[in-house]
């Protein structure tokens, strides 16, 4: 026990030296990831009881691991987003707990079909909401302290990059789906977003009073923008309208956070603008095909299910697709994604 102590006090005490010595090629001691199937690594491929998982091919198959439970051919966002900023990819919590995956370094809690409401994604089964995921943050920060001092734990969180990217499914998976909830029988637009923000500013300040200090938050996702909803090669433009209800709060509220907590850091990425510039200029960006998923069905769906069965057609070139199944990105369009990010967002 005590050489791990030691090892693991080793390994703190390079990457703070790495901080220092590197500035902005090694920004962050660790990052921890909140979110949805745009962020999963993997939470929810161990619940028997849900079918929102990637746990299979034709899933991750270009990752070096094979399937994961990534929902895409290769890395997501946020495998790119930790190289950026000199980490290597996080495990899933749920690796952490099955196979005692290092935290040293952060944890990925994302969890497919999940959203900032509790119910949010029911429909698909056993899903982590975001609340339940600050949960999960909670046992691995008590996993740190039990491993290191205090001060040092506060050190280490204080230089930590929080990534969040929620809110899109309580829309999708929830207020827009009236035959499984009541949402939208109960609140209008405004109203709903507004009761989407006071959960998701609660949520934020709950992880702040942990500790740590350095937020990045992305806009919630151009939903009209995927091959599930596109009509005519052109975005849901309604669907688009939806979310920006939402994000125009939620700028509001990472400006007032800027504001009135002076020792934290909120970057805020305009994640929804830069994808949907994206989609209406892929071509440029080396993209052949964006209205269908390369993850395509032999029922002639062209790529339009939700996710990708085992059975299911791929095509001959993913670095021309834009989306790999019907609502997530190929590794190519998330690589673009991460660049993009990293050019207009100064986190």
């Amino acid at each position: 026990m005590m050489m791990k102590v030691a090892f693991l006090w080793i390994l703190i005490i390079a990457a703070s030296l790495a901080l220092e010595a590197n500035g902005d090629a090694t920004k962050y001691t660790a990052m921890y990831v909140f979110g949805d199937s745009l962020t999963d690594a993997g939470n929810n491929k161990y619940f028997i009881d849900s079918i929102a998982k990637a746990d299979h091919l034709p899933y991750g198959i270009d990752f070096s691991g094979g399937p994961t439970g990534r929902f895409s051919n290769g890395k997501i966002l946020v495998d790119f987003i930790a190289e950026m900023v000199g980490l290597p990819l996080l495990p899933s919590y749920a690796d952490v707990v099955a196979k005692g995956d290092s935290i040293l370094f952060g944890v990925n809690y994302a969890s497919a079909a999940a959203g900032i409401l509790r119910d949010t994604g029911y429909q698909f089964g056993r899903v982590i909401p975001f609340e339940e995921q600050i949960n999960n943050l909670r046992k691995t920060l008590g996993q740190l302290r039990g491993q290191l001092h205090e001060n040092e734990v506060s050190k280490y969180l204080a230089n930590a990059l929080v990534f969040v990217d929620i809110g899109a499914n309580d829309y999708f998976n929830n207020y827009l789906q009236a035959e499984y909830y009541p949402s939208s029988h109960i609140y209008n637009l405004e109203q709903f977003a507004d009761l989407l923000m006071t959960l998701y500013r609660k949520h934020i300040l709950e992880i702040q009073g942990l500790g740590l200090r350095k937020f990045l938050i992305l806009e919630a996702s151009p939903i009209g923008c995927a091959p599930i909803t596109i009509h005519n090669m052109k975005c849901n433009a309604t669907l688009n309208h939806i979310v920006a209800m939402f994000n125009t709060r939620l700028k509001s509220v990472v400006h007032d956070l800027k504001s009135n907590h002076p020792g934290s850091t909120f970057s805020y990425a305009p994640s929804f603008q830069i994808f949907t510039s994206l989609f209406d200029n892929a071509e440029a960006y080396g993209f052949k095909v964006k209205d269908s998923a390369c993850c395509g069905g032999r029922d002639g769906s062209n790529g339009t299910k939700p996710r990708c069965s085992k059975d299911t057609v791929i095509c001959p070139n993913r670095n021309e697709y834009l989306f790999w199944d019907a609502a997530h990105a190929t590794e190519a369009g998330n690589r673009i994604l991460a660049a993009l990010l990293r050019n207009t967002t100064s986190f």
